[in-house]
C-alpha cells in the first residue's frame, strides 16, 4: 500500500496552525507526520491533532525545540530520548522521538522524528558547536543500532546540515558557517557510508536543492536562495520501498506556514 510520510520543522505548531497548516494536513493527507520544533506542551499538541496516534518528546526549557511522531497507523512501541537512562541536559531534550508503527500487511516500520542542534560560530558561542557535535555522537551511536534492523526504519527532521555545495544556494559564503561546516558534513558522510540513504537527493536530482528552508527576511524565498536541511533517511530494508519525495514549497511568502517547508515522500510497504 502507498504510504505517505511527511516530515516538517513546523517553527512552533501553534504558529504554524494560524498560518494554514491545518489546510495542508486536510489537503495532503499523510498517513505519517514527523514534525519538530513543535515548542508547545502535549495538551496542546493533541488538541491541535485529534484523531491521530501522538508520540511527543518536550524539550525541558519552555519554547524550544521539540518532536513529535503522529501516526493514522496502530502504534506499537514508543521510545524517547538518547540518554542512555541517565537524565539528558536540557539541551538535548525534545530532539528525538522513535514510534514502531503496525503496517496493515504485518510488521512494524520504525519512525524518528529529530530535531538537531543548530549550533553557532559566532564570537562566544562556541559552547553551541561543542553540544551539537556531542549530540552527533550521540545521534551516530542510534543510526548504527537501527541500521541493522532487519525491519523498514526512516528517519526524518531538522539535521541542521547541508551536506554538499548543491544543498545550499550561497555555500561560498557559508563556508565557515554552522550547518555547513566540513567537521558537520562528515558526519553525514559517515551515515551515508554506513547504509543510510538520502532519500532527498536519490529522488531531488543531482541539485542545486531543492531546498527545504528559507529566511523569512529579505527575498530569499523569492529568489530560492535556501538551504536543503530536512531529510528523509532510510535504512537499506526501506530505501528501495520508496516511490517519490517532493518538497512541498507554497506558492507564495504569503502561503508559508512555516520557514521550512514540508518533505512528503511516499513508499510502497
Amino acid at each position: 500500500m502507498p504510504l505517505l510520510i511527511a516530515a516538517a520543522n513546523v517553527n512552533g505548531i501553534r504558529a504554524a496552525f494560524r498560518r494554514g497548516m491545518d489546510s495542508w494536513i486536510a489537503t495532503r493527507s499523510p498517513d505519517v507526520l514527523l514534525l519538530q520544533e513543535v515548542r508547545a506542551p502535549d495538551d496542546v499538541v493533541n488538541e491541535l491533532l485529534p484523531g491521530w496516534r501522538v508520540a511527543h518528546q518536550s524539550c525541558d526549557i519552555k519554547g524550544r525545540a521539540g518532536v513529535l511522531v503522529a501516526s493514522r497507523l496502530p502504534v506499537h512501541t514508543v521510545r524517547v530520548g538518547l540518554g542512555k537512562g541517565e537524565p539528558e541536559p536540557p539541551v538535548d531534550t525534545g530532539r528525538w522521538v522513535e514510534a514502531d508503527l503496525e503496517l496493515p500487511g504485518g510488521g512494524l516500520l520504525t519512525v524518528v522524528s529529530t530535531y538537531l542542534h543548530s549550533g553557532s560560530t559566532s564570537p562566544g558561542q562556541e559552547a553551541t558547536m561543542t553540544a551539537k557535535y556531542a549530540y552527533l555522537d550521540k545521534v551516530t551511536e542510534r543510526l548504527g543500532e537501527l541500521a541493522a534492523l532487519a525491519r523498514p526504519v526512516v528517519v526524518a527532521g531538522d539535521l541542521n546540515i547541508a551536506h554538499q555545495n548543491v544543498d545550499i544556494a550561497n555555500w561560498k559564503g557559508n563556508r565557515k558557517s554552522a550547518g555547513f561546516l566540513p567537521e558537520e558534513r562528515a558526519y553525514l558522510d559517515r551515515w551515508f557510508a554506513s547504509g543510510w540513504t538520502d532519500l532527498g537527493r536519490v529522488h531531488g536530482g543531482e541539485g542545486p536543492g531543492p531546498y527545504t528552508w528559507w529566511s523569512w527576511r529579505g527575498k530569499a524565498y523569492e529568489k530560492d536562495s535556501g538551504w536543503r536541511i530536512d531529510y528523509q533517511l532510510a535504512n537499506a530494508a526501506l530505501a528501495d520501498l520508496c516511490r517519490k519525495v517532493e518538497v512541498d514549497r507554497a506558492a507564495t511568502y504569503d502561503e508559508r506556514w512555516s520557514d521550512h517547508a514540508a518533505l512528503v515522500a511516499t513508499y510502497e510497504l
